[in-house]
């Protein structure tokens, strides 16, 4: 035990809390973190592929109901018809599409026999700075739409829905919240037009199938969590050993003797007396 008595000084107590605390935020935080956006990322990219390669399907089969949703089939290609809600607009703000800013334009549609959802028309580009573009209406007749399914995005936080321009605007498309701003019951899905369809403005494409480095990450952030530990016990190791080979030094030498000093001859007793008179 006093060998391992230096581990109680602070600044190993310190040391050693801090590798404890990396390891847990590695282990439970960091790790789980990265590999949850790869887990999300692949799962959407699977959705994607999957609606690229397969027909496009009746909307109501996905969202029978005005209160459905559909967040294992987005993606998924849909057509509906209906009529759109063309008084009713909301825009979402502080888009980036393309690498430039843009706002996405946002109108109820009435399915025929079906649910209300809310459709993303698709963008238009702010005028001087973040002003709002005139916007055409959509058709006021009933018409049928090809569309992606597209779950909720969750409400930005921090961030109230404002007017600006005469423009209702949102940062992020929440149906339950569009729908509370605009008093119209919506679907808990909603769908994101495709090119060339009634309504629609700048078409907003899919994202690119890249899984990123989130396995990556996460895969060193586990790395980071077992290399700390080791490399804590490897440093207590070596001040053990170097601690030890110090004390047997100190042992070794309080245990040599020094050499008897041996008796002088008779010629060198002589030489020391008659060598001091000269």
């Amino acid at each position: 035990m006093r060998r391992l008595a230096f581990l109680l000084r602070p600044g190993w107590i310190a040391l050693g809390l801090v590798v404890v605390a990396f390891t847990y935020l590695c282990f439970t935080v960091l790790a789980p973190w990265q590999l949850g956006k790869h887990n999300r990322t692949s799962r959407e990219n699977r959705q994607i592929e999957y609606s690229l390669n397969t027909a496009p399907v009746p909307l109501k089969s996905l969202l029978p109901q005005q209160d459905s949703s559909a967040p294992d089939a987005q993606w998924r290609r849909v057509t509906a018809s209906g009529h759109y809600l063309p008084d009713v607009q909301v825009l979402a703000r502080l888009r980036v599409i393309e690498g430039k800013p843009a706002f996405e334009v946002l109108a109820p549609f009435v399915v025929d026999g079906g649910p209300t959802v809310l459709v993303d028309r698709g963008y238009v580009r702010p005028e001087q700075g973040s002003h709002v573009p005139p916007i055409p209406r959509p058709p006021g007749d009933t018409v049928t739409v090809t569309a992606r399914l597209r779950d909720s995005e969750a409400v930005a936080t921090g961030r109230a829905p404002l007017t600006e321009d005469g423009a209702l605007q949102v940062y992020s498309i929440n149906t339950g919240q569009v729908s509370a701003l605009t008093k119209v019951p919506l679907a808990g899905s909603y769908l994101q037009l495709t090119e060339d369809q009634p309504g629609g403005l700048g078409v907003i494409g899919v994202p690119h199938l890249d899984a990123g480095p989130f396995l990556s990450y996460g895969i060193q952030w586990i790395s980071f969590g077992i290399v700390a530990p080791l490399g804590l016990g490897y440093f207590v190791y070596s001040e053990i050993r170097a601690r030890r080979r110090e004390k047997e030094q100190q042992a070794g030498t309080a245990a040599t003797p020094e050499a008897p000093e041996r008796p002088k001859t008779v010629e060198a007793k002589l030489a020391d007396r008659y060598g001091r008179h000269r």
